[in-house]
């Protein structure tokens, strides 16, 4: 990662305050930051809630604020490694994680390979993430749904804010185009080192960038409708001279109508459409290659809320038109492309309770359809992946239909004031499946949707968890242990590369997987010193016949032990202390257990899926925030250390010869970074 020498570590920030929007809207619901009791009151069991205003309150990489890695602060949470933008939840791959923006599909929300998160936090509001549990509304994602809106337009005021950095710029407007009527909200960002690149010799003919655009606009066309339209770019370009060059992205656009029956009815109609696409060439030694992808989403949604005494009813529907080319490349002459379509639909009702006065039930019901559609070859595959029979069904045609019920469950015993128990379970399901041949989630892995061979992924999971608060609110804790059995699990075939084959589903084997933890969390919240401590141990394994012997194993994701420490410190009125501490067991890899020679060329002999383990990750961030004002300006100076005290985690880990070793192969452990300042400025008015 020779580039990472050209980063910069100064920001510079102008930024004008924004109020909060005055008056009453009809604009999508927000969440915040829960208080602790709101923490105690809370009925669904596994949901967490992010704010973005807390986001400058920690620590970060290059300086830039990062809602994604915010979660990754929380208990049963874990980063995929340094840079990445990936998580996991609960055993999950982060492929199994379903990312909503204003109810929008994202795929691979990272820029730079993961470096950065593709939310920018000036255009977000918050967001909440459900670990596995999630309501009866959400369905798509296995292991967990996080769910974050932008932020609305002022209907009163004109607000401008800008960020410049030499890593990267943003711009933010917002305010009415017709006062008490119509608003918008504009947010953009882009880099620019390849600027840096091209001032130097070697790496002038390069391309590295990103860019992204956030724009929603808000009608109130009466008092009981209101329109809002949201708008989403986002692209990565990046290029090797003339010997390569890729780009992904995402692009998302969303029409909401809220119309509001009465004080205890409304309704929200959505139109929404998502694209997420890649692209790889590459032109060396009188080789081209040229590979494209891309997952297409268009769905209509309908939702109504209806409150009646002790009840809080949700019900509707949504459909969807699925579009996925797993693959479609040319090599030389050779022109190939893998692609499918299918329809996917859902009834949803659900229930909020108030049973009791120590007693709330959140039950609910989501009915998943999903129809795969003709159009493109399908195969029959034997047991080693060779195929037996091609059809081509007529386009629209439907090829092979799956049902499933997915229960919801959630309950809350309010023990007293203080203290709550809740119990849960959920069964989840997803068609849309990526196959990471790795640990990491990549812009390039290959995606598959449920097919006549596939089938849909099912979660089913079952948790219990406690809730305390203090007298006062200073402290709280929680401790949630969970469950999880997952069917139609999917792994590359012994021996198999994502590209070995033109159709991905000769080199996949399914099977099932489990994974089950403990999660624990304390928070401090009032005084000088504020923050949090969360823990997670847990498992996570894969069956899968003709993987590993047709026994269990250890998936890629499995770590035993999470821990992440986040401190703030008031020093004075003006200067706040920050730091992060974080510490998880290493990843689970494949290592040769022999190695043997065929005329002369040396061969590995692998024994075990991911019976080994790489060494344990460590990490201290801290940072320094002084804030003066001046009559209107706000003035703020931040400084900050990624990794603080230099340990270098392991990113990738290779096996190679070396004759000099008794074993014959040597281990070579690549790290990403090594200790990273920044520093940045900001003004607000």
């Amino acid at each position: 990662m020779t580039w990472l020498a050209l980063l910069p570590w100064a920001t510079a920030t102008f930024a004008q305050t924004t109020d909060t929007m005055r008056g009453d809207t009809l604009s999508e619901v927000t969440v915040t930051l829960h208080s602790p009791q709101k923490r105690i009151d809370e009925v669904q069991i596994g949901v967490e809630k992010v704010d973005v205003n807390t986001l400058a309150k920690v620590p970060s990489l290059f300086g830039e604020r990062d809602i994604i890695r915010s979660l990754q602060l929380l208990p049963g949470v874990k980063s995929e490694s340094d840079g990445t933008s990936g998580y996991q939840v609960r055993g999950g791959t982060a492929a199994q994680n379903l990312m909503l923006l204003d109810g929008a599909t994202v795929y691979n929300a990272g820029h730079l390979m993961g470096l950065f998160s593709t939310f920018n936090d000036d255009a977000l509001s918050g967001g909440s993430l459900y670990k596995g549990l999630v309501p009866a509304h959400l369905g798509g994602g296995s292991s967990s749904v996080f769910d974050v809106s932008t932020r609305p337009g002022n209907f009163h005021d004109y607000h401008f804010g800008g960020t410049i950095g030499l890593l990267s710029a943003k711009l933010m407007a917002e305010g009415p185009i017709k006062r008490d009527r119509a608003s918008f909200f504009l947010a953009g960002r882009r880099s620019y080192l390849d600027l840096f690149m091209k001032a130097t010799k070697k790496y002038r003919n390069n391309t590295m960038n990103f860019y992204d655009v956030n724009l929603r606009l808000n009608f109130r066309l009466s008092e009981r409708n209101h329109l809002s339209l949201s708008f989403f770019r986002g692209r990565d370009n990046m290029g090797l001279e003339d010997l390569m060059d890729m780009g992904w992205g995402n692009t998302t656009a969303v029409a909401n109508w809220l119309h509001t029956f009465s004080p205890a009815l409304y309704a929200s109609t959505q139109l929404v459409y998502s694209d997420f696409s890649n692209d790889i060439g590459v032109d060396m030694l009188s080789f081209n290659y040229r590979l494209k992808g891309f997952i297409r989403h268009t769905t209509l949604r309908h939702r109504q809320m209806l409150t009646l005494p002790g009840h809080q009813l949700n019900y509707g529907l949504e459909s969807t038109f699925l579009q996925l080319q797993s693959a479609e490349w040319d090599i030389i002459q050779l022109h190939q492309r893998e692609k499918r379509n299918a329809w996917t639909s859902a009834l949803w009702v659900s229930d909020e309770w108030k049973a009791t006065p120590w007693l709330t039930v959140s039950a609910g019901l989501r009915l998943h359809h999903f129809s795969v559609l003709g159009g493109a070859p399908y195969y029959s595959i034997d047991p080693d992946g060779n195929i037996t029979d091609t059809t081509n069904p007529s386009c629209g045609s439907i090829v092979k239909t799956y049902a499933e019920p997915e229960p919801r469950l959630s309950l809350k015993w309010s023990i007293n004031e203080r203290n709550s128990l809740r119990v849960g379970y959920s069964r989840t399901s997803q068609d849309v499946h990526a196959i990471s041949a790795g640990t990491m989630s990549m812009p390039f892995d290959r995606y598959t949707m449920t097919s006549n061979i596939v089938s849909p992924e099912r979660a089913d999971q079952v948790a219990l968890g406690w809730t305390g608060v203090t007298r006062g609110g200073h402290y709280d804790f929680s401790a949630e242990a969970y469950y999880k059995h997952i069917n139609n699990v999917y792994d590359y075939r012994d021996g198999k590369s994502p590209f070995s084959e033109i159709e991905i589903e000769r080199l996949l084997l399914g099977g099932k997987g489990r994974a089950y933890g403990l999660e624990l969390c304390a928070h401090k919240n009032t005084g000088r010193l504020t923050g949090w401590l969360s823990y997670t141990l847990s498992w996570s394994e894969n069956k899968i016949e003709g993987i590993n012997q047709g026994r269990w194993y250890t998936a890629a994701n499995d770590r035993r032990h999470d821990i992440a420490v986040v401190g703030i410190y008031r020093l004075t009125p003006a200067w706040e202390l920050s730091a992060i501490w974080r510490y998880n067991t290493g990843q689970a890899l494949t290592a040769p257990s022999a190695k043997y020679e065929v005329d002369g060329t040396s061969f590995y002999y692998y024994a075990e899926r991911n019976g080994y383990r790489a060494p344990a990750y460590h990490r201290l961030d801290i940072s320094a925030t002084h804030t003066k004002k001046l009559r209107r300006v706000t003035r703020i100076w931040s400084f900050g250390l990624y990794n603080a005290y230099r340990h270098y985690n392991p990113y990738v880990i290779r096996f190679k010869n070396d004759d000099g070793k008794p074993t014959g192969t040597k281990v070579e452990q690549t790290s990403l970074f090594g200790i990273i300042p920044s520093v940045s400025f900001t003004l607000k008015y």
